[in-house]
């Protein structure tokens, strides 16, 4: 059974910086694409970033363009979400995901993984 761990969250104030990262554990699995979402209090979960291994290439929500930065080790099933200049709106559970069947729906939603992470607290304060 593959697990997805993430650590790294907590208390910010806003401006601050955060990094948050995930770790598959269990037995080795390869994954097409990993990706972060998030869900704030009584919102719907919603895509924040995700990587594609394949040339490396990286997704955006609009709302942490050029806030945040999503990297990783395709090889040790690893991925980062780097966060700065953070709001209060940033405030959320974050999620890890890992999509491991190469599946062909839109990397922006939730439909394209099938491993999810139990989340990590981040709030900022203002």
């Amino acid at each position: 059974q593959v697990q997805l761990v993430e650590s790294g969250g907590g208390l910010v104030q806003a401006g601050g910086s955060l990094r948050l990262s995930c770790a598959a554990s269990g037995r080795t699995f390869s994954s097409y694409a990993m990706g972060w979402f998030r869900q704030a209090p009584g919102k719907e979960r919603e895509f924040v970033a995700a990587i594609r291994w394949t040339r490396g290439i990286t997704y955006y929500a609009d709302s942490v363009k050029g806030r945040v930065t999503i990297s990783g080790d395709n090889a040790k099933n690893t991925v980062y979400l780097q966060m700065n200049s953070l709001k209060p709106e940033d405030t959320a559970v974050y999620y890890c995901a890992a999509d491991t069947t190469n599946n062909p729906a839109l990397i922006q939603t939730m439909g394209r993984y099938d491993h999810w992470g139990q989340g990590t607290q981040v709030t900022v304060s203002s």
